[in-house]
């Protein structure tokens, strides 16, 4: 028996005997990707309590006894999926499971993904066999302001098993998806810019007013209101706006908008962005690109495989997503596209970064996930060779010390 089946039928055994046991867990690989630093070859990563508590050389790694030990040709940290809708768009198709868009208003930054979001979605387990472990979801692209994305790892009976992050950033589109016809609003690119600036205007006005009847108390405040407090929220800084944009002239009014607001946001899409590299790299913003195998037509007619390495060697912080399609499976996988950008003048580590450490710091939770260091969650993926070859497979996947897949996809 070769060395790889031997163990692949050791993995087998080990998730027939436990697979969602809580019980410590090492994995052993051939190469260990720990986006720390440079690969580890023949590593043992160890997990303890759900967290990493050792990570080396085998020959330097002593495994605690009792412990089970996985095997792998190649393992990574859990991927990260810098944007999705999973969790609120179903697999089924149905009404009953599509909840990742609201079109009754063109304005509703008050919906919230956490109210909406599935965690028992089989979209879920599909993407998790994959080895994707952390997902940034929410509300799709499609109304001016969709609403609030979470941050989520892809296992959990519940949302609140599931939920890392309640509310991350807020939805915006301006692209034509956004447009209204029959004379309602926004039925152009000005106007839908003219009116995302209005709700901010109105934002800071409320906030304002907040502010001066907490320091007098002769000051009545305002009626509550859940739209003007979740824009407050990115006025004040504590959540970006996650603009999704194509064009090249729709990224320089996203780009506008935050300059004149002095708001943070993230760039979604961004099939242009290849236009405007030295604007985008002054406004320090970073970009979570359109998944390179997305259709290429109307808005995204101009998208290359290339965006990704023109980004991130001009220095810009790039994540790759999977994004949202409107038709079954209605997700993409991440890690074939990062395999896509890798092909298309990206690095292996480059592109792996893309979907792991890179996309977990601009998400602001790279002290959880992201990569395998001590204390850092034990989120791991493990594959049966090169994660980016189309023969290999994930073979097994690991979140907080736990195997929550075992499928060989």
């Amino acid at each position: 028996m070769t060395r790889l089946k031997t163990r692949l039928l050791s993995l087998a055994i080990v998730c027939l005997v436990a697979p969602l046991a809580a019980a410590q867990v090492a994995v052993h690989a051939g190469k260990v990707y720990t986006m720390a630093g440079a690969p580890i070859e023949d590593g043992i990563v160890v997990i303890q309590d759900g967290k990493i508590s050792a990570i080396g050389r085998a020959d330097q790694i002593a495994v605690p006894e009792g412990y089970k030990v996985l095997e792998a040709e190649v393992v990574t940290p859990g991927l990260v999926d810098a944007h999705s809708t999973v969790g609120l768009a179903g697999i089924f198709n149905y009404d009953h499971d599509q909840d990742q868009l609201e079109s009754s208003s063109p304005i509703q930054p008050e919906l919230r993904a956490i109210d909406a979001y599935n965690a028992d979605e089989a979209l879920i387990d599909w993407i998790r066999s994959f080895g994707v472990t952390t997902v940034h979801a929410g509300h799709a692209p499609g109304e001016l302001i969709s609403g609030q994305t979470l941050i989520a790892k892809t296992h959990g009976d519940t949302v609140s098993d599931a939920v890392i992050v309640d509310s991350k950033a807020i939805a915006t589109t301006l692209t034509t998806d956004a447009h209204k016809t029959g004379g309602k609003s926004p039925g152009t690119r000005g106007k839908a810019v003219a009116m995302l600036r209005e709700q901010l205007i109105k934002a800071r006005e409320y906030a304002d007013k907040k502010q001066k009847a907490a320091e007098d108390e002769e000051k009545d405040p305002p009626p509550r209101d859940l739209r003007l407090e979740a824009l407050g929220k990115v006025l004040a800084g504590e959540m970006p706006l996650l603009v999704t944009v194509d064009r090249a002239r729709d990224i320089a009014s996203a780009l506008r908008l935050a300059e004149e607001f002095d708001i943070p946001i993230w760039l979604d899409g961004a099939c242009e962005a290849y236009l405007l590299i030295d604007d985008i790299k002054a406004a320090g913003v970073p970009v979570i690109v359109h998944p390179p195998m997305q259709r290429a037509f109307r808005e995204r007619e101009n998208l290359s495989f290339e965006t990704p390495a023109k980004l991130v060697h001009a220095g810009i912080p790039v994540a790759l997503q999977s994004g949202y399609e409107s038709y079954v499976p209605k997700t993409r996988v991440v890690l074939f596209e990062a395999a896509l950008a890798a092909a298309n003048g990206l690095t292996f580590e480059e592109a792996l970064r893309t979907i792991t450490i890179d996309a977990a710091k601009i998400l602001g939770i790279d002290d959880r996930v992201g990569s395998l260091e001590v204390g850092k969650d034990g989120d791991v993926a493990l594959y049966d060779g090169d994660p980016f070859e189309y023969t290999s497979h994930c073979i097994g996947c690991i979140i907080e010390g736990k195997v929550v897949s075992d499928i060989k996809r």
